[in-house]
């Protein structure tokens, strides 16, 4: 239970300071801010699929498997709307 409570605890203190960090972020920053997310998202799907493949329980591997399409949708819609700022800054084809 002690693990829980303290895991708990991180989930809400990392939603708090990441609701602050990003509401403080200039729209200028947005675009290598989203690059290094996806970096980061990168890493929870290796996670995500380590946590499907230990899991001893139906529900850890369900769990892990949710967190495995999550973070996909993540990881490509990140590419998808970086790639699509970048083109905005990019040469006009003729």
């Amino acid at each position: 239970m002690g693990a829980l409570l303290i895991g708990l605890y991180v989930f809400v203190l990392a939603i708090f300071v990441g609701f602050e960090i990003i509401t403080k972020i200039p729209p200028t920053l947005h675009t290598p801010l989203m690059s290094g997310a996806n970096a980061i998202s990168g890493i929870t799907l290796v996670g995500s699929l380590y946590a499907a493949r230990e899991g001893s329980l139906a529900l850890s591997s369900l769990l892990g498997f949710l967190a495995i399409i999550v973070a996909t949708i993540n990881v490509v819609g990140g590419f998808l709307v970086t790639d699509r700022m970048l083109a905005m800054f990019g040469k006009k084809k003729k």
